[in-house]
Parts: C-alpha cells; structure tokens; sequence
C-alpha cells in the first residue's frame, strides 16, 4: 500500500512557508524499522510540533520492552498509532482523513489494531471510539505507561482509553527509542504542559499544566546522546524559558539558563537548541548565557501571534508589542545582529481590523524574522476565545492578510540570508541533501540550511562552508576546512 505524503528527510526546506493554501503543510513522520526480531509490529506516524516526534520515541521505547518492533510498512503492522497535533482544524482534518485510509486497508485485515495518541485524543475520544468508532484505543499525553495494558484490552476483544492529565509525568525515566533521528541530532524533552491558557490554543488542555523534568536526568541523557556519537540536542518544551526544578530537599534549584549551561558544558562538541520561547519569560541571564558559549546555537524561536497590542491581549499573551520589541531589541544588543529569530502569526484573529493587520506587517519590519510560521486563525473548540469571542473576519479576508503576511516575511527572510553570503559558516553536517548524491547539508548555528559538495566530508562532522550564495531558501557554498567542534 502507497503511503501517504511525510516529510522525512526536511534539511532543504524553504525559509518560510508557502501559502498554495494558505497555510503550511504539516509535517508528518513514519517512525523507521528497528528489526530486533521481535514478535508484533508498530506502524507509528507522528503530526505537528517536535514534542509529539519526541513522544513517540518514548512510546516507541515503553512497547519496544512489550515485544514490539517498529516498522516502516503499513502493511507489516500488528498495531497502528497516529500521534496527533491539535493546534489548528487542518491538522485535525489530515488525521481524519488518513485515519480513514486506514480503516480501509482494516477491512482486509480485521486483527490490525489502530490507535490514536497525544492532543486530538483527549479532545476528541468519545467522537473516535463512539460515535465514528474509527480506532480501538485513545491514549493521552500524560499515559503513556498505560499503553500495555491497553493493549491487552483491545486484544481481549474491547476498546480502550486513558486520557487523565497528570501533574507531574515526565517520563525522565524512561530511555527513548531515537526512531526520529538522523544518528546526529536530538530531541530531549525538558518539561510538559503549558500555564500560558493563551486565549486561542489548546495545549493547556490537551498536554495539561506545567511541570519541569529534573535537572540531573536531562543532563545525563544528553550526555549519553554524546557517547553515542551524537552532535547535537533539541531542549525541547511548550514553554522553555519557564523551566524551573527544585530537588526533593529544596537546596537546588535550576532554571533554565542554569539548565542551558550545564548541558553547553557537558561537551564542546555538542551543539545546543531549544525550543519553544515565550516572550513574556525570556531573560537576560538565557540570552548572556547563549552568549558565553559558542556551542549553544543563536537561533531563538519567538512567537509573536500580533503586531497588536489590543490583539495581543485578546489572545491572553500577557505582554504587549512595546514589551515584545524590547526584548527582540535585547537579543541584537546581547547577541549580535546575526542571532536569527523566527516567530509563529496568527492572521484574521476575533475583531482583528485592517490597522492591525497592517501593524503585524510592520512588527516584521522591525524585527526582520529569518523565519516564520504563519496560519489564518481557526477557531478551536473549548478554549477562551471560541467560548467569549466571536470568530468574525471572514476567510477570504483572513487568506488575503495571511499571503501579505508570508510575502512580507519571506521577503526578510531572503535579505537575512543575502546577508550572510561571503561568511565562512560552522555546518553540522546532517546527510545527502536531496539536490544530489554528491551534496551534503546541515545546518549553521542560525538554523539555516546550507548545502555544499560533499569532498571528504562525513555525516555528523563539522565543517566549515564559505557561502557563495543563496537560492533564499538555503545557502550554497563550498567546503574550506574541517574540524572537532567548538
């Protein structure tokens, strides 16, 4: 059977997105075959954010121990898993719709169990198990552990479902199965939830409140990733910079720039991301620390949502743009001009007018993203604004704001990277680069992708890569050096 459409392999993806509908396609994987000989197969796609393809290497490792191997073939599957995104109606429509192609092929194959994880599970559980009876098991964020004795209460003949939040799972005790990676780089998980209740998202109530990981097994995972041979981590979480861990006898505590050092120090060779950041609670103290090191990446994600304070506070994010610029201003100050920023928008929000619209377009002036992702609002059942506020720019008007929004960042976007042609640029090399055998890419510490002939070149080196130029969506250029690290 045809699989369906998944991104893979995404080192040569453009600046920003496109907008053929208006809204970026979502980023699905298939988690790859480990092969151990075990006796059941699980077929396991993952949707949306970097969290969810982080969850699944925790699921993936929880029934690895259950007598599961992973593969790639839909047709070699004994069980099913689609780990799915909430975040916007179009992510849960892509769900639906392959849910229902898998559905067809358990017509020819009646004892394929299917079943759903993360967001869309606890949001809609009765809807899959009930009404459209499209799956045998819903499982939540937070129970994930449960998953093998769910199992065998759909084997024994019944469908199965937890989806209790929890307030302190992390799962920091549990070793991911690293099926999403390139043998390169990482994604580690710092914290679940989310205390933010921005007025339009559902995190809060699908992942539940905030909790923080402890320090000391972060560490130790990340350092285990290194004597693996691994070049890179992802510090992954709803909200970053709100990382706080207190151990048990309260004599420490740790918060996130403490966090970000003690990982920058574990080796030089370790290159550091993280992600997500939320305006109202980036520091100083991260943005110094990002400083002293070289081997903690300058690429900050920072959404913004609106260039509107009035919008802004419609959407409960708890700053203004005044605040917002300020803190854009103190990444220049602290880290330099070429620390790259990309930012989440959100077009067409409840009562949004034209002149707001208008100083959106303008905070990508002023801030010049080298990235951006960029959606038309929809309306998400259960949060504060689809219970308080009236969804009332029609859509016609929100994809015409949105496409202004996308030109107008991609526009930034292919100045930021002119800017950088003719620099001698630090590359992790993370494989083929889809344009040819002979190419390799990876990523500089500004996140953009930077593509080269591959010469001696091995996957997981550094190299250093004179740009030549740009196609304003990736750097070209030509090896000058290889070395260790940082």
């Amino acid at each position: 059977m045809s699989q369906p459409l998944l991104t893979l392999d995404f080192l040569d993806t453009p600046a920003a997105p496109t907008a053929a509908d208006h809204q970026p396609a979502q980023e699905v994987r298939v988690s790859p075959a480990t092969r151990t000989g075990r006796q059941r197969k699980l077929y396991i796609e993952s949707y949306g954010c970097q969290m969810n393809f982080s969850d699944s290497e925790i699921v993936s490792s929880i029934l690895f121990e259950e007598g599961f191997d992973t593969t790639e073939q839909l047709s070699d599957a004994d069980l099913v898993l689609l780990n799915t995104c909430s975040i916007r109606e179009k992510a849960e429509q892509t769900v639906r719709m392959r849910l229902s192609q898998i559905n067809s092929h358990k017509k020819r194959n009646p004892g394929l169990l299917v079943g759903v994880l993360g967001c869309m599970a606890e949001r809609l559980k009765s809807k899959f198990l009930e009404e459209e009876k499209l799956v045998d098991l819903v499982v939540g964020p937070d129970a994930y552990r449960d998953l093998p004795n769910l199992i065998r209460e759909v084997d024994g003949g019944q469908k199965a479902v937890n989806v209790l939040l929890s307030r302190d799972e992390t799962y920091a005790d549990i070793t991911p199965v690293r099926l999403n990676s390139n043998g390169i780089t990482a994604f580690v998980s710092i914290m679940r939830g989310c205390d933010n209740m921005c007025s339009f998202c559902v995190v809060p109530f699908t992942r539940g409140r905030e909790r923080s990981r402890d320090a000391h097994s972060i560490v130790q995972e990340c350092r285990d990733l290194v004597a693996q041979g691994y070049k890179e981590v992802t510090l992954l979480g709803q909200n970053v910079d709100s990382y706080k861990w207190t151990s048990e006898d309260g004599l420490e505590f740790v918060n996130f720039a403490q966090l970000l050092e003690r990982v920058a120090l574990i080796s030089p060779e370790l290159r550091v991301r993280f992600s997500t950041s939320h305006p109202k609670d980036i520091t100083d103290e991260v943005l110094y620390t990002m400083g002293k090191y070289e081997n903690i990446c300058k690429y900050i994600h920072l959404p913004a949502q609106s260039g509107n304070s009035r919008v802004l506070k419609l959407m409960n994010r708890t700053y203004d743009r005044p605040w917002y610029e300020e803190r854009v201003q103190a990444i220049r100050r602290i880290l330099g001009e070429d620390c790259a920023i990309s930012t989440d928008m959100i077009s067409g929000f409840c009562s949004e007018t034209e002149e707001e619209h208008l100083e959106t377009l303008s905070l990508i002036d002023f801030v010049q993203y080298d990235m951006g992702y960029n959606f038309f609002y929809s309306e998400r059942p259960g949060t504060l604004a689809a219970r308080k506020l009236a969804d009332d720019v029609p859509l016609d008007v929100k994809k015409r704001r949105l496409q202004e929004v996308i030109d107008r960042q991609q526009l930034h976007a292919r100045a930021r990277y002119a800017r950088m042609v003719g620099r001698v640029h630090r590359v992790l090399v993370e494989g083929r680069s889809k344009r040819s055998e002979e190419q390799l890419s990876g990523r500089n510490s500004q996140n953009q992708v930077v593509i080269f002939p591959k010469g001696t070149a091995q996957k997981g080196d550094y190299v250093n890569v004179l740009v030549t130029s740009t196609t304003g969506a990736a750097l070209l250029g030509e090896i000058v050096s290889q070395d260790s690290g940082y």
